[in-house]
């Protein structure tokens, strides 16, 4: 029962996971990937941000097999290090049944959505961790292979137009937020400006690779949000 109804709260997610990642599906194919490692890299990593910036790596010309690996290892430590924290909330709601094996298995499908429906559980069980991320992974997967396999069928203009599709659920994403916290807006416009520059910036551009660009973009912005835009104390009068 418990299960079933991690299956039933997952649906939702999985549905939307099917429509974004058909567009990474697209985008893996477009940087010379086949379709068969596309799927791969969603279905043993689960994490849109993180495998956007390692597709972007892996598809960067010349750059060597020990440098792309350094890169791709501390790019998608530096994006995915929020799933850590979220594991961290979990853990607090989690009941016996969550055992050290259980959690090294169901850590792997933390991503954003699955924590906020997870969290909102008065507690969290292994049976439902495991129903709930069965549909998304399903998902995540089974749309990059109908994007991937569109890839190689659809026309340049059709798929090059599709393949933005998951930049834009990015924007989605961060819009919504930045309107109603000042904080991630500063962090958000300092990344985009810091980001062009690294560009467009021929010196940059030329010594900076993609991978690492994504890097310093993030650090030097989240350290400029920490000490530029501190957090309010709370107003103990209300």
């Amino acid at each position: 029962m418990i299960f079933n109804r991690g299956i039933k709260d997952g649906l939702a997610i999985g549905l939307g996971y099917l429509s974004v990642s058909f567009s990474f599906g697209i985008m893996a194919v477009s940087q010379g990937l086949s379709w068969w490692q596309a799927v791969l890299v969603s279905l043993f990593n689960l994490t849109s941000a993180g495998q956007v910036a390692a597709v972007g790596i892996m598809g960067t010309p010349g750059i060597s097999l020990s440098g792309g690996m350094i890169e791709m290892a501390v790019s998608t430590l530096v994006i995915n290090l929020r799933y850590s924290l979220m594991g961290i909330s979990l853990s607090q709601r989690t009941d016996e049944t969550m055992t050290t094996p259980a959690r090294l298995v169901t850590g792997f499908a933390i991503t954003d959505e699955i924590f906020g429906v997870a969290s909102s559980q008065e507690k969290v069980s292994r049976n439902y961790m495991l129903g709930l991320a069965v549909l998304p992974i399903l998902g995540w997967t089974l749309g990059t292979l109908l994007g991937a396999v569109c890839g190689n069928i659809l026309p340049a203009i059709v798929t090059n137009s599709l393949a933005i599709g998951i930049y834009g659920m990015f924007v989605a994403i961060v819009l919504p937020v930045s309107r109603k916290n000042k904080s991630i807006a500063f962090v958000s416009i300092v990344a985009v400006i810091l980001s062009i520059i690294c560009y467009y910036v021929p010196f940059l551009k030329a010594h900076i690779s993609s991978g690492f660009a994504i890097i310093i973009c993030a650090i030097i912005a989240s350290l400029m949000g920490v000490f530029l835009m501190p957090p309010k104390e709370d107003n103990a009068n209300g």
